[in-house]
């Protein structure tokens, strides 16, 4: 057992070669745990591990450690169990006594209930060991699953992480990648080009862009290293050590100042300029902000508590959910109800985006998971309706009849079947027809019948109608009155989407 008394901000990060020690595992891969943790509180575990592999001369090669560092440490006074790979030693191979060294310090998390974060860079298996390689794999995802839903796991790539080890990311709670000098791929440039002809780099194959932009498979993208394990600190202060503990609650702050929204429903806007106007000032942390931007995910702070945040954006596809941001919110859903944050969701919504692509592609199947996640969901839910909720996404974006605890409504606001202009073209086509002057006034008449939100408050689909500038203080409230109801236990794990 090594204790280290390094201190967590003591000096920039230097390079992993100038950090390396030659044939024993600790270097860069220390140093970031250094830097992580708070001070003094290091306990480095298994540091003495060597594997046992005599074929292919491995036995003159048997670095103290096998190229990775596991230990127990505490974030902001809190416990959590650490692990690094270490590039510099065998190339952060993967074999057998290194995926042991990794599962015992996640069963550590597990036993202890305490968050689990791994920093991520090696070469993929160490080819040598063969099948016992891919076993270790096979156990680590094992441990990531045996986990999920249960203690909060954070995957932090800093290096490459290739084939089968691209896996254990995507089965944990919040992946953090550096921008530059670290991807991730289950198949190498070299493989595809020999199967595929396609020529690529591994930054385009598998880089900081295309997993936080295109495949949704990264939350945030740190400059560098010491803003990678920055993140890390941030992510855990929402989260609780255990989904059987209380969440970690902070010092209430006033929010910035509520905007304006336009009140021509088809005038875009910034949703996020909103959500900052009702939660505490500068605690919105929003995840997957390159991905499928149509819908706005993050964890933020009411009062001092945190919440997880869904929220369409009208800046982005007129806010409409498609078959990406069904998948996204449908998983960071699932994410706040098994760790207890309070879910609070702002809705302007036109529907679902149509078009042949989209049903071909499972908008049924994909839009069914969000509906999934809000209905299976039992800690408290708060929505607010700002300008429209049209059709199917109204239904799924944690209305009343899918079990929200309340639902508020601002002034002006629309629940419909669809829009005013498509209901009167159908309920009044022949009218039209012989009429079609009358095209407005019958549009008119038909957001006074069937769409206001006094009608939805009458019929108790809309708690209450409440200005702007009254949201937060409701929204406080009824957080603390459901304070009752969020009773820390395991619900659900939380799959992957």
């Amino acid at each position: 057992m090594t204790i280290s008394t390094t201190a967590r901000t003591e000096q920039p990060m230097a390079s992993p070669a100038a950090l390396s020690v030659p044939g024993e595992t600790g270097g860069p891969a220390r140093r970031r745990l250094d830097l992580l943790a708070d001070r003094g509180s290091l306990v480095e575990l298994g540091s003495g591990a060597r594997h046992r592999v005599s074929a292919f001369n491995m036995q003159s090669r048997r670095p103290a450690g096998d190229g990775v560092v596991t230990a127990l440490a505490r974030v902001d006074q809190r416990p959590v169990a650490l692990f690094a790979q270490d590039s510099t030693v065998l190339g952060g191979s993967l074999g057998e006594t290194h995926a042991a060294k990794i599962v015992r310090i996640m069963e550590w998390a597990g036993r202890s209930r305490m968050p689990v974060v791994g920093l991520v860079d090696s070469g993929g298996a160490r080819i040598q060991e063969g099948v016992g390689a891919l076993d270790g794999y096979g156990a680590i995802f094992r441990a990531n699953v045996r986990h999920s839903g249960r203690v909060p796991q954070i995957s932090v790539i800093l290096g490459p992480c290739a084939g089968g080890a691209a896996y254990s990311p995507a089965l944990t709670d919040i992946v953090i990648m550096r921008r530059d000098n670290a991807h991730m791929f289950l198949t190498g440039p070299a493989v595809v080009k020999a199967v595929t002809r396609e020529d690529v780099s591994a930054a385009e194959l598998g880089g900081s862009a295309v997993h936080s932009r295109r495949s949704g498979t990264v939350h945030l993208v740190a400059d560098d290293d010491v803003e990678a394990l920055s993140m890390v600190a941030q992510v855990l202060s929402y989260l609780p050590s255990s989904c059987w503990d209380d969440l970690p609650l902070a010092v209430p702050a006033l929010p910035q100042d509520m905007p304006e929204i336009p009140s021509n429903h088809r005038v875009a806007y910034d949703v996020r300029r909103v959500v900052r106007g009702i939660v505490d000032r500068d605690s919105f942390l929003e995840l997957q902000s390159a991905f499928a931007r149509n819908l706005v995910t993050g964890f933020a702070r009411l009062n001092g508590c945190p919440v997880g945040v869904v929220a369409n954006q009208p800046s982005v596809l007129a806010g409409t959910l498609d078959l990406r941001s069904s998948e996204k919110g449908a998983r960071f859903v699932r994410l706040c109800d098994a760790f207890g944050l309070p879910l609070i969701t702002f809705v302007d919504t036109p529907g679902f985006l149509p078009g042949t692509a989209q049903e071909e592609g499972g908008a049924i199947r994909r839009g069914a998971k969000l509906l999934y996640a809000f209905a299976e969901a039992t800690v408290p839910r708060l929505t607010v309706v700002l300008r429209k909720a049209f059709g199917g996404a109204y239904i799924v974006m944690n209305s009343r009849s899918l079990g929200a605890d309340a639902v508020l409504a601002w002034p002006g606001a629309e629940l419909a079947v669809m829009g005013a202009e498509g209901a009167v073209d159908i309920i009044h086509r022949r009218d039209l027809a012989q009429e079609p002057h009358r095209r407005d006034e019958l549009i008119d008449g038909y957001r006074a019948q069937a769409m206001s939100a006094e009608l939805s408050a009458e019929r108790m689909s809309v708690d209450e109608i409440v200005r702007p500038e009254q949201t937060r203080s409701l929204l406080v409230g009824a957080l603390d009155a459901l304070r009752g109801a969020r009773r820390p236990t395991f619900r659900h794990d939380n799959l992957p989407q």
